[in-house]
């Protein structure tokens, strides 16, 4: 397979192994409106939330580092930063993964506590939980958002994919960074229909372009094509 064939192959199979590690790194009972009360019956859930998120990092840096050769034959300057906010995007998740065991101390002190102390526990437990928001649904969008603007300018330019998966992806992204901005505003929660459906379209076409990625690659350039006589 050629070189370039194989980097897209592997960068849209990251692209997909993320997306299911994401779906896994869902943790319902940090949600729940007694969350810590219940975590500790639901330590595994927690674990295997903060695992699959772990998994997440290499996947979406990965991802950027296997396209970054073939981007910056055609914006080095925009590339670059595709990467770099990639790595940004990489440092939030990992606050996220060192966030969810938070809550299972938490849950330990909270029946161990008197009713004196749980009032206090269960504020702290609150506002574990908005900061992982915060980090998950706010800064990794918006850090995410930014670098895929950059990617998708450059495919846009290059045609390396078609226009209407690039433009596709411009608008999805609006839409979740809109939606991030809501959360932000505390104007909506993450765990509401508004929220998730204001996110489906960036799910879907990340989804189309790992799969085209992966079964076609980036596109000849044009202009990198030498000129008949």
């Amino acid at each position: 397979m050629h070189t370039n064939r194989r980097a897209t192959a592997i960068a849209g199979a990251l692209v997909i192994l993320g997306m299911v590690a994401g779906a896994l790194s869902v943790v319902p009972a940090v949600d729940e409106p007694r969350r810590l009360a219940l975590i500790s019956a639901h330590e595994g859930q927690v674990i295997v939330g903060a695992v699959a998120q772990s998994i997440m990092i290499p996947a979406y840096v990965g991802f950027a580092l296997y396209l970054y050769p073939l981007l910056r034959a055609e914006n080095e300057a925009l590339s670059l930063g595709f990467v770099g906010f990639r790595l940004i995007a990489a440092t939030f998740h990992l606050i996220g993964v060192i966030m969810l065991p938070l809550f299972l101390v938490l849950g330990q002190e909270l029946t161990q506590a008197g009713a004196a102390a749980a009032s206090g526990i269960e504020v702290v437990g609150e506002l574990l939980r908005t900061a992982r928001d915060l980090v998950n649904h706010v800064a990794l969008i918006f850090s995410l958002s930014l670098g895929d603007l950059l990617l998708f300018r450059i495919l846009w330019r290059s045609r390396s994919v078609p226009r209407w998966l690039s433009g596709w992806g411009f608008l999805a992204i609006a839409a979740a960074v809109s939606a991030s901005f809501l959360v932000l505003l505390r104007l909506t929660d993450v765990v509401t229909p508004l929220y998730l459906a204001m996110n489906a379209p960036l799910a879907l076409q990340t989804f189309v372009f790992a799969v085209w990625l992966t079964a076609k690659g980036f596109a000849a350039n044009p202009r990198h094509r030498p000129r008949s006589p």
